[in-house]
């Protein structure tokens, strides 16, 4: 099966101090994928690139078998298909459901579908009963959670997410990742970063690991 990514000698220079570089990456269709390794290693940056949110100086770059130029700033439908959920996701005030609808929105999905997207997703997230609750309201598992709906609510072939546990309690940790794994069961590709070793091998076989900005293996 071609690989959903792959990447062959990219290096993505942020200022003077820092790039990050890519000899050689593949990660396969309908997995989990974790990016490991110390804080400041590269982690984000690497998601930022196969988002296509950062724009590599040189290299190639192949989405589902397909050259892309990753440099072009004319990739809008292709980042449609791809969503990158922040470690520190930013929640527009009011309730649950504007949020997972803002981009439904900018989409031009009618209100009968966005309803129906949006009950389906909290199911999905363990969040039935929270469409109408207020953002202030949520714990910090919740505020995760509902990051995560909303970038699955705009249905992506492949989800990012830099740290999504980092900032959630242990009790919602398994809930989590039990998420993930059926996101993939369902044809979903998931790229997720963590800095927990522990995490990383509970979460699957295919590793990226990160240092000092150079992705090391995969």
């Amino acid at each position: 099966m071609e690989p959903i990514y792959r990447l062959k000698n990219i290096e993505c220079r942020l200022g003077e101090n820092f790039s990050l570089k890519v000899h050689q990456l593949e990660i396969d269709k309908h997995e989990i994928h974790v990016v490991s390794g110390p804080n400041g290693a590269g982690k984000s940056t690497l998601l930022r690139v196969l988002a296509l949110l950062l724009k590599p100086q040189q290299g190639s770059f192949f989405y589902s078998g397909q050259p892309i130029d990753p440099s072009a700033s004319n990739h809008l439908s292709l980042r449609r298909k791809m969503t990158l959920v922040e470690q520190f996701p930013y929640l527009i005030q009011g309730d649950v459901f504007s949020n997972l609808a803002f981009g439904l929105k900018n989409r031009r999905i009618s209100r009968a579908e966005q309803v129906h997207r949006i009950t389906e997703t909290l199911s999905i997230v363990g969040l039935d009963d929270f469409s109408q609750r207020s953002i202030k309201e949520l714990s910090g598992g919740e505020v995760q959670r509902v990051a995560l709906a909303r970038a699955l609510v705009l249905q992506p072939e492949v989800l990012l997410l830099d740290e999504p546990t980092a900032n959630i309690d242990h009790d919602s940790l398994a809930g989590f990742e039990q998420i993930l794994h059926s996101l993939v069961k369902n044809g979903m590709t998931v790229i997720m970063s963590t800095h927990d070793p522990a995490q990383a091998v509970r979460l699957g076989r295919n590793m990226v690991r990160v240092e000092g900005g150079k992705v090391l293996e995969a």
